[in-house]
């Protein structure tokens, strides 16, 4: 039962961003602060917006993802290397806090995703002839919506 209990609650200590990647919660940071904008009396007194802070050099995800996730230029990453998520949209910190965690999730998976590499084609003969054959017709209307008498 001891164990049991021990797993239920590192589970909700982990940040599942796949399968075989989670990330503990100690490593997250989660800050509330008060939300911007209009919103009258709630905004005046509750601090309902959640700032995120992940250090991806620090973090236990996999060298792979932290690198990828260090070179893609992305404004919710630092110079040093901390990810920065502000959520404010809803009205309560719960539900601000969860967007946050997803948003930080999604960036992860972005990075997680291999690329195909791009394979050099050439043009088909059909597809040069057709761009051809629509330059001409356009030099031809162009051609004649010149005065009389302009011709080369």
């Amino acid at each position: 039962m001891l164990v049991a209990e021990r797993f239920e609650r590192d589970i909700w200590n982990m940040l599942e961003v796949s399968s075989r990647v989670s990330i503990p919660m100690t490593e997250i940071q989660l800050q509330a602060v008060r939300s911007q904008g209009a919103g009258g009396q709630n905004i005046n007194k509750v601090s309902t917006a959640i700032h995120l802070f992940f250090d991806i050099r620090a973090s236990s995800l996999p060298e792979v993802y932290k690198s990828r996730l260090l070179k893609i230029k992305d404004r919710r990453i630092s110079p040093a290397g901390i990810v920065i998520i502000k959520s404010q949209e809803a009205r309560t910190q719960e539900t601000n806090r969860e967007k946050a965690l997803a948003r930080l999730k999604e960036l992860i998976k972005e990075v997680m995703q291999v690329r195909k590499s791009r394979r050099a084609t050439s043009p088909t003969r059909g597809s040069k002839e057709r761009r051809l054959q629509a330059k001409d017709t356009r030099s031809r209307t162009k051609k004649f919506r010149r005065r009389p008498g302009m011709d080369d």
